[in-house]
């Protein structure tokens, strides 16, 4: 709960004597409960406006959280509240939180400086404490830290992803944090060690280089995921608690990554025969007989494709094109994978005819894409449309890909229209529409109409 006056740049701020003071009233619910009542008047020790804002800032902070605590009475995350006020106390007047433990490592002339701001006699008993260090440190355990790093810590980096990125964004990372609790257990974050991390990491290497030849080899992709999972989330929890600076008993540890599989690209004359012409792919449920083609002369993802919606499609525009972008709706948000794979890609070929007749996209396939690339690879692989076992629905990215190369294609065109990073700034819109759809004319491939 957090207790607000009126929203200006100087609330609780107070002049006295030319030097500015964070006066605020405590709020009548925890009245009885806050010993400052009915007012929390703190020197903030300086003349200069902008200085005050912020460590009022800080101060409002600490208040929100201490106050939230008094309401929640003996709730756990009171420990937690109360060690984040101290936190916020203790960098308002020019100090990191320290334990008193720490303290008494650090030099000699940063001890006495301590001392003495806690000896001054105009500073509340609670901002003597967090300069100190004698708030004691709560413990959470691995699984309430992973809820506060969902909760709070990334919170405001989740806005844009709709509900199906958000499911698998947070499934990836809670089966590291599954895991480890499985063969280490739910440790308080503060007890974690180095051996538990090393004990981990040979977990992952006992399945990545198995004794027994017959056990099934994992990828050192994902043990490499898992640890880093777990070494972000122990860095940014302790960042958030005021202690950037302790060792990471994660750092360090990961497998030599094998050179990624690379999904090779379909023959010209395959896509011509097997996809382009009737009596290939008709028996494919519409819609995804509809990504298929729509994939074949844009090159993108497919779940850019399959997340498109009618205000992407722009097929009665001077020049028909996509805009693939994150969707903006507040109720309904998507994310996209970078900024550069922001873009606008014209429509030719099979794809307008596509999309003329798909206006609205693919809504049998909206935020599911893993449904959607699972069916249509299933289809191909039942009906002979795969070369290789490693050929996919995929491949017709990077199909697109080698067809501009070959077709002469600028490189930045093509880097543009891929969603690929350029290697310099970028300067310019890349070309204009119609500059771009008459590029992408030059290696349009025909097709039979009915199979639209």
């Amino acid at each position: 709960m957090k207790y607000r006056s009126k929203s200006n740049s100087d609330r609780h701020i107070a002049r006295r004597r030319g030097v500015y003071h964070y006066k605020r009233r405590v709020p009548t619910k925890v009245a009885a409960l806050d010993p400052r009542s009915p007012h929390v008047r703190i020197s903030l020790q300086t003349d200069d406006l902008a200085v005050a804002r912020q460590r009022r800032d800080a101060y409002e902070a600490a208040d929100d959280a201490y106050w939230a605590s008094l309401l929640v009475g003996g709730n756990p995350d009171r420990a937690k509240a109360e060690y984040m006020a101290a936190v916020k106390r203790a960098e308002a007047i020019g100090f990191s939180y320290k334990s008193s433990e720490e303290i008494s490592q650090l030099p000699v002339d940063e001890i006495v400086q301590r001392v003495l701001a806690a000896l001054d006699p105009i500073k509340p008993a609670d901002v003597t404490a967090a300069v100190l260090g004698t708030v004691e440190t709560p413990m959470t355990k691995l699984s309430q830290a992973f809820s506060i790093y969902c909760e709070e810590i990334v919170a405001d980096e989740l806005v844009g992803k709709s509900k199906a990125q958000l499911r698998l964004w947070r499934k990836v990372k809670q089966l590291a944090v599954n895991h480890f609790i499985q063969l280490i257990g739910d440790k308080a974050m503060e007890d974690i060690t180095r051996d538990d991390a090393r004990q981990f990491y040979n977990h992952w290497r006992e399945r990545i280089m198995p004794k027994d030849p017959k056990q099934k080899r994992l990828s050192p992709n994902s043990a490499n995921r898992e640890i880093g999972n777990l070494r972000v989330l122990y860095e940014a929890y302790f960042t958030h608690m005021g202690d950037p600076d302790r060792e990471n008993p994660f750092r360090g540890l990961s497998f030599l990554e094998r050179k990624k599989r690379v999904r090779p690209p379909f023959k010209v004359s395959w896509l011509e025969q097997k996809f382009l012409q009737r009596g290939t792919i008709e028996k494919l449920n519409d819609e995804a007989r509809g990504v298929v083609l729509a994939l074949i002369e844009t090159g993108a993802r497919p779940s850019e494709i399959c997340n498109l919606t009618s205000e992407s499609i722009r097929t009665d525009d001077e020049i028909p094109h996509l805009r693939i972008e994150p969707r903006d709706d507040p109720d309904d948000p998507r994310e996209i994978k970078t900024s550069t794979s922001v873009r606008q890609v014209p429509l030719v070929g099979v794809a307008l005819e596509v999309f003329k007749k798909h206006r609205d996209g693919f809504p049998r396939y909206k935020d599911r894409e893993a449904s959607m690339s699972a069916t249509i690879n299933k289809f191909l692989r039942n009906n002979d449309l795969l070369p290789t076992a490693d050929h996919s629905v995929y491949s017709l990215r990077h199909t697109f890909e080698d067809r501009m190369k070959e077709g002469g294609i600028d490189e930045e065109l093509r880097r543009i229209l891929m969603g690929h990073r350029l290697d310099r700034p970028r300067y310019g819109a890349g070309g204009s529409m119609e500059w771009r759809r008459n590029q992408l004319m030059r290696i349009a491939l025909p097709f039979d109409p009915k199979i639209v």
